[in-house]
């Protein structure tokens, strides 16, 4: 009972831990250009550069902090990287030149591909194995709702007339109390492991290459949405406003990892991806075909293009614990760090392949035909996930008994 209590204690600590650091980093996301441009007098080009110095900075850390957390303390690392990235935030408001924010971007970027690792990989460890799918579901679930409530708080205190240090010092307050909550977190006792020679699978899990390239495949497509579908619906004509797009999109990642994850504690792990496939390649298709719907029925194309959200809400929100927990299959006990490191790497690299494609494609041709291209690409996805993905999954150690994928 006593063991319990203390499971109860930590997970608790942990998902507020997982909610407030991406509740103050969602908070300043909207808030950001607007403050390069009126205090630096940045160009979109400059803002644009700024901005994506986070991104390069946490993508190039996370194959390095999956060999630290299998080599090290987990929740120390866990800890300081927390505590540097709640410190950026006040670090915004001390920065009197551009060259000293981009200095903090970087750091705020290094500090964040850690302490996303790190976090996720401390869940991994505090969770029963019967329960870990369920259990990454609702950690994942906490991101999805700051997500809502993050950048529509930013939006209110901006136009609202607050000032930035009193934003900055919002998001800051917000990462300070997660670290109070992360540092309250009991984790399990981790024994000293003998340090092998560095080679390249201490950086990327080799086994979950396969896994990790169906991923990517994936994300490109998801990071052509979350950077042009504000630009995608201007093109096509609708007036509704375009960020009910994420809320929707939020609403059915939400509802889909209330159930997805007990799924795949049943063993149901790649069945469950399978069917997370299947909708987010409909989804795809039926966004790219909303400028067509359009042309006969504007209500129609309104209503397809929330709908469209939802459903990838819903697929992509039944895809991410079941992925994680595929990679986290795939390794050994010791390499747990890399397996979240080469999961989320996967993925950012995805992102960061569609933010440049899907703005070449629509620059040299339109939005609609980039989606298009993005919807095929998840097909390839798809059926390279049952052609090279289950096949290589083989002896995989899945979460219940001997189960395996047929």
């Amino acid at each position: 009972m006593k063991r319990e209590r203390l499971f109860t204690w930590s997970y608790g600590c942990i998902l507020a831990a997982n909610f407030l650091l991406f509740f103050g980093f969602w908070l300043l996301m909207p808030v950001l250009p607007f403050y390069l441009s009126e205090i630096f007098q940045a160009d979109k080009t400059a803002i644009g550069v700024v901005l994506s110095c986070y991104t390069v900075a946490a993508l190039c850390i996370r194959p390095f902090s999956g060999y630290l957390l299998d080599t090290f303390a987990r929740k120390p690392l866990y800890l300081l990287a927390y505590f540097i990235f709640a410190s950026m935030f006040g670090g915004y408001m001390l920065a009197g030149t551009l060259t000293l924010f981009v200095l903090f971007r970087v750091l705020h970027g290094l500090s964040f591909g850690m302490v996303t690792v790190s976090g996720n990989t401390i869940v991994i460890d505090i969770m029963p194995s019967a329960r870990r799918g369920e259990g990454l579901g609702y950690y994942g679930l906490m991101n999805n709702m700051a997500m809502s409530i993050g950048p529509m708080t930013g939006l209110f205190l901006h136009d609202g007339g607050a000032s930035y240090p009193i934003i900055f010092g919002c998001s800051l307050g917000s990462g300070l109390l997660g670290l109070l909550c992360a540092k309250l977190v009991r984790t399990p006792y981790k024994p000293p492991v003998k340090r092998e020679p560095i080679s390249l699978d201490r950086f990327i899990l080799l086994k979950g290459i396969p896994a990790g390239i169906s991923l990517l495949l994936l994300s490109i497509p998801y990071g052509m949405t979350t950077n042009y579908v504000a630009m995608y619906a201007k093109q096509v004509g609708i007036t509704a406003s375009s960020g009910f797009f994420f809320t929707c999109m939020a609403v059915g990642m939400a509802v889909s990892r209330l159930f997805s994850g007990r799924l795949v504690d049943r063993g149901k792990v790649m069945q469950v991806i399978e069917v997370g496939l299947y909708i987010v390649v409909a989804s795809f298709f039926l966004l790219a075909f909303c400028v067509e719907v359009y042309s006969w029925s504007a209500l129609a194309c309104t209503g397809l293009f929330f709908t469209v959200a939802l459903m990838l809400g819903i697929g992509f929100g039944i895809m991410f614990p079941a992925y994680n927990t595929l990679f986290v299959c795939l390794a050994p006990n010791n390499q747990r760090g890399t397996a979240t490191s080469t999961y989320l790497t996967s993925w950012d690299v995805g992102i960061g392949i569609g933010m440049l494609t899907g703005g070449y494609i629509a620059e040299i041709s339109t939005f609609d035909r980039a989606y298009l291209f993005g919807a095929c690409l998840t097909v390839v996805s798809t059926l390279y996930f049952k052609m090279k993905v289950i096949p290589s999954a083989k002896g995989a150690r899945w979460p219940v008994g001997p189960k395996k994928y047929h």
